[in-house]
Formats: C-alpha cells, sequence, structure tokens
C-alpha cells in the first residue's frame, strides 16, 4: 500500500532537483514523497561473424528521489542486471542555497562528455558509444558544483572533486583527487555546444581528457558530433583520439506506434588504455584497439520518446589488420526493447 501511495503522489524530481529550489510557500506533503522510477532494457544480438547469439538483460535500473527540505533532495539508485551484474549507481544529497546554484554530495556520474552523461533510457542507440562506453566513462564519489544562468547567455557549468579509486574502494586515502569541468552553452532552444575537461589517476598515471560536442535538435531532427581527446602522463601511452557523430530523424505515427526513428552513426577510437598497468610488465596495455564503427537503426516508439522503445540496429565494425576485436565488439544484429516508469 506505502508503494502503491509513493508511486501514485510522489512528485519528486526523478534528478534529484533538477537544479531548481522549491518554494517554501507552496512546499505540500506530496512534495516530500519520493518518486520511483525504473529502466529495463532486455535484447538479442546476433553476431554475423561467428553465427551465434545470445539474449541479455541489459539494464534493470531502481531509482528513488525526492525533497526532505525546500532546500535539500536526494537520489538513490541502483542497477539489479547490468549484464548480469548488480550494481550502487547513484547515493547522493544535493543542496540549493540560492537560486541557480546547488551542491552535490556522494556517488554519481562524473560531468563530463554529452554521450557519457546519458542515462540508459535516453540513449539513441541499443549498445552506447565509444566515448560513452570506453573512452569518456566515469562514475565515481566525490562533490559536484552546479550553476545555471538563464538570461541573455544561458549556460550551465559544473565542476567536482572525485576520489578516483571507483564506487567500491571508498575507504583510500588521496593525495591528488581527480577533477572535472563542464560548460553547456545554450546557444538557443534548438542548440547546445558542451566543452568539458576531467583529470583522472586510475593509478601512477595522470590522464587528462578534453571533450567538445554540440547538437542540433528541433521536433524531427536530433543531429550530434563529438570529439574526445585523451592523454597520459609522461607519454606512458600514445594520445587517444574518439569521435561519435549520428542522425535521428523522427516521423509521427497513428496507429499502434507513436512514431519511428530512423538513424544513422558513426563513430572511432584510436588504441585505448584504462590507465591500469599490466602486471607482468609493469606498463599500460592496450585494452580496446583502434576501430571504426558504423551502425544503421529504427526505433519504434510505442509512448513518448524514452519510455517504451523498439530499436533494430546494425553495427558494421572495420579494424586494423593488428586489432584484436573482442566477441562482444564485432558486426551484429541488435533488437532491444526499453521501457521506462
Amino acid at each position: 500500500m506505502l508503494l502503491m501511495t509513493v508511486m501514485a503522489f510522489g512528485q519528486a524530481k526523478e534528478d534529484a532537483g533538477d537544479g531548481k529550489m522549491l518554494n517554501k510557500q507552496s512546499m505540500e506533503l506530496k512534495d516530500y514523497l519520493p518518486e520511483i522510477h525504473g529502466t529495463i532494457r532486455g535484447k538479442y544480438e546476433f553476431q554475423t561473424e561467428i553465427k551465434e547469439s545470445r539474449f541479455e538483460v541489459r539494464n534493470a535500473r531502481f531509482s528513488v528521489s525526492g525533497n526532505v527540505h525546500p532546500m535539500v533532495a536526494y537520489k538513490a539508485e541502483i542497477d539489479l542486471s547490468d549484464e548480469g551484474s548488480i550494481r550502487t549507481l547513484d547515493a547522493y544529497a544535493r543542496v540549493f542555497p540560492v537560486k541557480n546554484l546547488d551542491f552535490t554530495l556522494g556517488q554519481m556520474r562524473v560531468p563530463f562528455t554529452i554521450d557519457a552523461h546519458r542515462s540508459p533510457h535516453q540513449q539513441y542507440f541499443a549498445n552506447r558509444s565509444f566515448i560513452a562506453k570506453q573512452v569518456g566513462d566515469v562514475r565515481d564519489v566525490g562533490f559536484v558544483t552546479k550553476y545555471s544562468h538563464e538570461d541573455a547567455f544561458p549556460l550551465i557549468l559544473e565542476g567536482g572533486l572525485f576520489n578516483g579509486s571507483g564506487l567500491t574502494n571508498q575507504k583510500v586515502w588521496h593525495k591528488t583527487l581527480n577533477y572535472s569541468v563542464k560548460a553547456q552553452l545554450l546557444l538557443n532552444k534548438n542548440w547546445n555546444m558542451t566543452l568539458s575537461t576531467q583529470m583522472i589517476k586510475p593509478e601512477n598515471v595522470r590522464i587528462n581528457m578534453y571533450d567538445i560536442g554540440v547538437y542540433y535538435q528541433n521536433d524531427r531532427f536530433h543531429i550530434e558530433a563529438e570529439y574526445l581527446y585523451k592523454m597520459y602522463g609522461h607519454n606512458a601511452f600514445d594520445d587517444v583520439h574518439s569521435v561519435n557523430s549520428f542522425v535521428n530523424y523522427d516521423l509521427p505515427l497513428k496507429k499502434v506506434f507513436n512514431k519511428i526513428s530512423f538513424l544513422a552513426r558513426y563513430d572511432m577510437m584510436t588504441d585505448h588504455s584504462n590507465g591500469k598497468t599490466d602486471i607482468e610488465t609493469g606498463v599500460l596495455k592496450i585494452n580496446d584497439y583502434a576501430r571504426h564503427r558504423v551502425t544503421s537503426g529504427v526505433t519504434l516508439s510505442l509512448s513518448k520518446a524514452f519510455i517504451a522503445d523498439l530499436r533494430l540496429n546494425f553495427e558494421k565494425y572495420f579494424y586494423k589488420k593488428s586489432g584484436i576485436p573482442k566477441e562482444s565488439e564485432c558486426d551484429k544484429i541488435v533488437i532491444e526493447f526499453m521501457t521506462r516508469f
């Protein structure tokens, strides 16, 4: 009964406040009730080279968020099946001391890039881009401050300090903390430009990353391009370059499905290391070999976008002769059903 009441009347922001301080005078009981959300993604993949297939529950995420005070919000999120593993993702408290300014302390997605910062239900393709999965994917424990400017020159600035030791090793002491800074320039209602930089130190090698991305969006089109540059200290590994670009076109439908989306993506990455040294050699090794990929897809939406989507994607990979592909990073057909509640 309590869960039904929470789901029926919870009015807290899904993003734990989304940067807006609530008005004390307008706060009612319903504003303090938690809001429950979840994302289920199940998919079937057929690897065309080895003629083998598999079913997988890619995500089974559940989150609770809400307000405990006009200036204090919270969020906790867990994934019960992140490719078969259980992971705690978000666990933070957020404070809004003044309008357009907030502070967040806890475990969260590091503010960096466009595509790596998308939640699973916000992704356009069944599988994430190389920037979002291999090169720029960071979730950590730390402190973030965010400022939004809404007048003549709209922008969002975020910056934070993080442990750098991952989500499961939080008791380690650090002489140097990781940092990340991200700026979103809202040029108008259709254009967004994002600039971000991040420093991480997985072990002994300092890694600096720089990212620039831009997208255009209207009622039918979403066009996006993003470039990430990764540098390793003391020339411990060759610099990494990664690109993600895609186009999405929506065609409204009147029967059964709400719309059909046609998508095309090109992304690439050069040889990449996660910054952790090889036990035998003591140097950084290649974790992901250089590759290019072309993805085509169709998405059928039963409701509004990112609520109940059926996706059909085909991915074509291109490797150098020296590249060693992983089985999951080869040509394949992907059918995915995603639902968000």
